[in-house]
């Protein structure tokens, strides 16, 4: 495998194996053994997942949905709605101008702002991940064209050979026949 690697790097890509980076390494191994690189990343591996990675996407997936937003507003007219009518008979919980509503509001907002962070960056790793992919991906098609033309070059030339050896034999029974004339 170690032979048909070299001789790949140095056929297809002009380098010595040692000069590969990991991933031409990779894509080089797969070309020899003939095997798919393709892989499905849109599924992440829910076993190698951390309890906080899955909190942190399931978070940031509710915090940025209508259901979210639909049931926040709704809690908040209510919020704002009982205390107004309970202010006219001195009785609200929290009058106007609604500070502990306020400090609740920040404690959310201080909460889920870290949380929709940590998902940010699980996001932009998943994108590394999918451009390293797509790399690899588009390499070794471009590597199996390069192959493919090679394998189209030598066929033709064999071709050519054979037609010239033709020629040549048609040439010789042309030069008989003429002569024996």
């Amino acid at each position: 495998m170690a032979d048909k690697i070299l001789e790949l790097s140095k056929r297809l890509m002009n380098m010595q194996p040692s000069d590969l980076t990991p991933s031409e390494r990779r894509v080089l191994d797969k070309i020899a053994s003939r095997t798919r690189i393709s892989r499905n990343l849109a599924e992440p591996d829910k076993a190698k997942m951390t309890f906080g990675a899955r909190v942190a996407d399931r978070v940031a997936a509710f915090g940025g949905s209508w259901t979210f937003i639909i049931i926040f507003v709704t809690i908040l007219v209510l919020w704002v709605a009982t205390n107004v009518v309970l202010n006219f008979s001195s009785r609200a919980f929290d009058p106007y101008p609604f500070i502990f509503l306020n400090l609740m509001l920040s404690m959310v907002a201080a909460l889920q702002a870290p949380i929709i962070m940590m998902s940010q960056n699980r996001q932009s790793e998943k994108d590394r991940l999918a451009a390293a992919h797509d790399y690899e991906i588009n390499l070794k098609a471009e590597l199996e064209i390069l192959a493919l033309h090679e394998k189209m070059d030598d066929l033709r030339q064999e071709k050519l050979v054979k037609l010239m050896e033709q020629q040549e034999e048609q040439l010789v029974i042309l030069r008989k026949l003429t002569a024996g004339k």
